[in-house]
């Protein structure tokens, strides 16, 4: 029985290591989303830290409230596929899908 257990245990701290090791992996990821027809590009890394906006001349003509829905709906483009990406690193590391990106083990 204590055989299982310490057997477990190993497994167990393998895949927290393999998922650290995947969570330093998609930090380093960045991602691009899209509105209006690429009238707004939201640049997001792994960390879901916006690192570029950038909003086209053909937007300067919008007004201020499209823009704002132009902006928050390319974050959110960017996010999902974020999202997916993250899911898909994990996945490629412990086999599990979807697990969510921010898993704390509970040791």
């Amino acid at each position: 029985m204590m055989n299982n257990f310490s057997d477990m245990l190993s497994k167990a701290k393998n895949m927290q290591e393999k998922i650290k090791e995947a969570q330093e992996k998609i930090k380093k990821i960045e991602v691009e989303g899209f509105s209006g027809g690429e009238l707004v590009k939201v640049v997001l890394s792994g960390d879901y830290e916006m690192k570029t906006i950038f909003i086209h001349e053909n937007a300067k003509n919008e007004k201020k409230e499209v823009i704002n829905d132009l902006i928050i709906a390319a974050y959110n483009d960017a996010k999902d596929k974020l999202k997916k990406k993250t899911s898909e690193e994990i996945l490629k590391v412990t086999g599990i899908p979807n697990l969510p990106f921010d898993l704390k083990m509970p040791f």
